[in-house]
């Protein structure tokens, strides 16, 4: 069974101080459904932080907040999630994963997730 979630952050964390906890929170603010993986398991206000990236989900966007030594760990996932979009944030640019995802019709955008929400060009399908 495959649960829906518009926007799956690779790189979650509970530090307050981290982008991927902003951009969680900036999300949230905007009523975007999230999925959180991260290293450690947690949670940002009412998303949880799995630790485990399951395939059976159904997401547009991936926004990653992973530099790229350490997405090659996902890219079998990444693959199979099959999402229209994944967005590099500042950092974490990867020509081999934007190569791969584009190969596979996946869009790839090098964006600040935090600006496409704040410039109102943060758009789901």
């Amino acid at each position: 069974m495959s649960t829906t979630i518009s926007t799956l952050v690779l790189g979650a964390s509970e530090n307050a101080e981290r982008y991927s906890f902003l951009a969680i929170v900036a999300l949230r603010k905007k009523e975007h459904p999230v999925w959180a993986v991260g290293k450690k398991a947690g949670q940002v206000l009412d998303v949880p932080i799995h630790t485990t990236l399951s395939t059976t989900l159904t997401i547009d966007t991936i926004t990653l907040y992973l530099n790229p030594a350490h997405q090659e760990a996902y890219y079998e996932s990444i693959v199979a999630l099959r999402p229209r979009r994944i967005i590099f944030n500042p950092g974490t640019e990867n020509p081999v994963l934007a190569t791969l995802a584009n190969q596979l019709g996946i869009v790839t955008q090098e964006a600040c997730t935090l600006v496409l929400l704040q410039t109102g060009q943060y758009h789901l399908h």
